[in-house]
Formats: structure tokens, C-alpha cells, sequence
């Protein structure tokens, strides 16, 4: 069905634009399977968010996550069971954690610190089917990734709201966990996919 349903939209995308390269359609399809799967995947988790009493928590912390991901990217597991069971995992716990957890100041300001070298340093993460080759893109991106990250903190220091400072820091974590190398080898997938491109630009 996602297959399906895929190659319906690249058709008539190539048909309404037929000047479109195929890094282009690509680049365009990437995002539309991540809606998709997205959707999906959504609606599970936040019939399970529902059940467990954590809806709202999960919507405030996937906006969180969503944000940064747009610069920072991350690995996109490729059986959707296996996304749906991981990201489960990560979506409720940090839903729960937002809800229940009270950080110290003196912790949240460790976690800043933590989370802002993390994304100096693998921001942003690409992946096979997304391979960031242009040089000049990947720096763009990790310069607007560290943005965000001074953005929340910015955020967290006025506001004064636990639960929004627990939607930031908890979403930015869950974004640190899906960059690192080790997160990639755990699910056995390449990283940094454009080192194997010669024409780096």
C-alpha cells in the first residue's frame, strides 16, 4: 500500500513538473514518505498516548522533536515495524517523562550543554535514501540546528514552565539519540551516506 501510494504521488509530481530533476523528486518523495509514515505511525502512538493518559504531553513533544529534526535529521528506521515499535518507545517515554519528571535547574543547564556538543558535533545525520552530499547544505543545517538549541534555551530560561522546558529538552534528546553513530550501528544502518559519494560539492 505505501508503495503503492507513493509512486502515485512521484507520478504525478513528475507530471505536473517535468522539469524536476530526479535529486529533486527525490528530495521531494523523502519528505512525503516521512508524512506518511508519519500519519501512521501517529496515530498508533497516540492511541496508546490516549490509553496511558499522555495525549497532550506527546503533541507538545513531538512539536518540540519536529522542529529540530527539520535541521538536524536523524536515522529513519527502514522496517516500519521496527519504527513503530522504537519509536513508540521513545515517544510515550518521553511523554511520561515530561509529565512526571521535575528537572533541577543546575541538571537542565548539564543537559543543554550535553545536547548542544551532540549537535555540533553529528548534526545533521543523513540517511541512505537522503544523503546530504553537498557540503554547504550540511553546514547550513548544523549551523540552524545549534540555532535551535540556543532557541530553546532562551525558551526554557523565560518561561519558567516545567512542562514546556520538559517538552523542549525531552524532544531535544529523543533527536540526540536518533543522530548518533551508535544508534545507526544498533540498527545496523550506514552513516554518514554522503562520504560515499565521490563528487562532494
Amino acid at each position: 500500500m505505501k508503495k503503492r501510494f507513493l509512486k502515485t504521488i512521484r507520478d504525478a509530481i513528475e507530471k505536473q513538473y517535468p522539469n524536476y530533476t530526479n535529486d529533486k523528486l527525490d528530495e521531494i518523495m523523502y519528505g512525503v514518505e516521512g508524512i506518511y509514515l508519519t500519519f501512521t505511525k501517529t496515530i498508533i502512538i497516540f492511541a496508546l498516548a490516549f490509553i496511558l493518559g499522555i495525549a497532550k504531553e506527546l503533541l507538545f513533544l513531538l512539536l518540540a522533536f519536529n522542529f529540530i529534526r527539520l535541521f538536524a535529521f536523524g536515522m529513519h528506521a527502514d522496517n516500519s515495524l521496527t519504527c513503530l515499535v522504537f519509536s513508540s518507545a521513545l515517544f510515550l517515554t518521553g511523554a511520561f517523562a515530561s509529565k512526571y519528571i521535575n528537572l533541577d535547574l543546575n541538571i537542565i543547564y548539564i543537559l543543554y550543554i550535553v545536547i548542544l556538543i551532540i549537535i555540533a558535533i553529528f548534526a545533521p545525520a543523513d540517511t541512505v535514501k537522503r544523503p546530504l552530499i553537498k557540503k554547504n547544505k550540511r553546514i547550513r543545517f548544523k549551523v540552524l540546528s545549534i540555532v535551535t538549541i540556543i532557541l530553546y534555551f532562551i525558551i526554557t530560561i523565560y518561561t519558567k514552565n516545567q512542562y514546556i522546558t520538559n517538552y523542549l529538552i525531552f524532544g531535544l534528546i529523543i533527536e540526540c539519540i536518533l543522530i548518533l553513530p551508535i544508534t545507526y550501528k544498533l540498527f545496523d544502518m550506514p552513516y554518514n551516506n554522503y562520504k560515499t559519494y565521490k563528487n562532494k560539492v
